[in-house]
């Protein structure tokens, strides 16, 4: 059973960053997506991120481009996301996540992950 588990999440300024982390256990090479979705109350969950597990691509939502990144450790089954320039919409609690597809759907919203954590809390003030 995959096991998933957010931290780094709080709050911060308009502009400020933050650094999410995930350690992921029970990892296995049928998972070819993991990544981050986000949801803010009242709205849907959003793909914000993803890597692929089997060439380290990465793929963005246009509303994160450029000011997020993701990375992985393989050794060490860890996942983050660095997020910079922050803006009061991204305001949400955010999820780590493993599917058994490919990253496009993921952040294009085709299909949901097979897996996530409890989410993390992330807040940023005007």
């Amino acid at each position: 059973q995959l096991q998933l588990a957010e931290s780094g999440g709080g709050l911060v300024t308009t502009g400020g960053s933050l650094r999410l982390s995930c350690t992921i256990s029970g990892f296995t090479a049928d998972y070819y997506g993991i990544g981050w979705f986000r949801q803010a109350p009242g709205q849907e969950r959003e793909g914000v991120s993803c890597i692929s597990t089997t060439d380290g691509t990465t793929y963005y939502a246009d509303s994160v481009k450029g000011r997020f990144t993701i990375s992985r450790d393989s050794a060490k089954n860890t996942l983050s996301l660095q997020m910079d320039s922050l803006k009061p919409e991204d305001t949400a609690v955010y999820y780590c996540a493993a599917g058994l597809y490919y990253c496009p759907g993921y952040i294009g919203g085709v299909y949901p992950y097979n897996y996530w954590g409890h989410g993390t809390q992330v807040t940023v003030s005007s």
